[in-house]
């Protein structure tokens, strides 16, 4: 069962932390003159079932860097390498960044994310990216270009999390744990692509459990931004009528029937156009509301689509089953949820509020 296995990894996850957090009885060389904090870890397949960690060394320091690479058996072997190899000793008190090639995610991240969360040098804000494609190898091609690409992605990150924008998935090692190890939650991570240009954001990836299922991209990515939190979207294209929406924002109900066999998830938004290239006159008051009464139909198709695709794959990312909870009654067992979400009748209703067209230049 779901539920009696996250509470098995939970405590099993205590018991490491306590058992590894007790007094060292070595103190350990932190002189900045002989250390190098690292500021991320890039984790792919290696060889023969082995994993290969990236960085850039040194991180923090004017010196010519290079991509340095071990492969290991245990992530922790990689810092021993490491030191073997390099002139400072390293160390991880500084590393804001955890970046799992989308092979990994695919295979399981349970143990990568328990030896972050039992390491007390590790905070627990540190971003966790999926990647498709060689970072390794973009990492050095990017050398002689931005000596700084890993700050620089880095404070994207920063930005849009503190913006609490929904322009792109962002979550951090304590929100990725809270996910996993709660029940009726699935996780979820952003996932960047490597092209020629860069490196892309492409999607959310959703997890069962640990395990990368689907990735999800462009509309479905943006529905998923809406429906998931409390963000707003700067901008929600929709090529489908020629029109984009602006300062979207959403607040969502969700009701649950008494047999629990039918949901119905209400999106109420508010909006505005920010740029539309079809042929209705929108400042005509009738015009307008034929666009959004359009607009609404099409995004509750998409939604619900959506949605089945989550039905079908059976994970929560939206966490629905809390909605099941009942005063005074028991909690659902998490393996009966999914079944019942897995059958669920899912009605989707969109209200949008779209603020009147006005000429913004007849005031000047």
């Amino acid at each position: 069962m779901r539920l009696h296995k996250k509470i098995c990894k939970r405590l099993i996850l205590l018991f490491m932390t306590f058992w590894l957090s007790g007094c060292a009885p070595f103190t350990e060389n932190n002189l900045i003159e002989e250390i190098s904090p690292i500021t991320f870890l890039s984790i792919s397949k290696g060889d023969k079932g082995k994993l290969k960690v990236s960085t850039i060394l040194p991180p923090l320091s004017k010196e010519n860097k290079i991509v340095m690479s071990q492969e290991v058996s245990l992530l922790k072997e990689d810092v021993q390498k490491y030191n073997l190899n390099f002139y400072q000793e390293i160390k991880s008190g500084q590393m804001r960044m955890l970046v799992i090639s989308d092979e990994i995610g695919k295979d399981g991240i349970m143990s990568i994310i328990n030896v972050l969360l039992t390491d007390p040098d590790i905070p627990l804000r540190i971003y966790l990216v999926i990647v498709k494609g060689n970072f390794e190898k973009y990492l050095e091609s990017q050398l002689g270009k931005d000596k700084n690409f890993d700050y620089s992605f880095y404070r994207m990150l920063k930005h849009y999390e503190e913006k609490n924008q929904g322009e792109l998935t962002v979550v951090n090692l304590h929100q990725f744990k809270n996910l996993l190890y709660t029940p009726y939650s699935d996780p979820f991570l952003p996932v960047f692509k490597i092209k020629e240009d860069g490196v892309n954001y492409e999607g959310t990836a959703l997890f069962q459990d640990d395990k990368l299922v689907k990735i999800i991209s462009s509309l479905d990515d943006r529905i998923f931004q809406l429906i998931n939190n409390d963000h707003y979207l700067e901008v929600l294209p929709i090529q489908e009528f020629e029109v984009v929406l602006g300062h979207v924002r959403s607040k969502i109900k969700v009701d649950i029937d008494s047999s629990y066999s039918t949901m119905t998830y209400t999106v109420n938004i508010d909006t505005r156009i920010e740029e539309y290239r079809g042929e209705k006159q929108l400042f005509d008051p009738k015009e307008l509301e034929n666009m959004k009464k359009d607009i609404e139909i099409y995004l509750e198709k998409q939604t619900h689509e959506l949605v089945k695709k989550m039905q079908e794959l059976k994970v929560d990312p939206l966490q629905l089953g809390k909605q099941t909870k009942r005063p005074f009654s028991k909690p659902m067992e998490e393996k009966k949820w999914i079944e019942m979400f897995e059958k669920m009748d899912i009605k989707i209703k969109y209200n949008i509020n779209i603020d009147p067209l006005i000429d913004a230049n007849s005031k000047r």
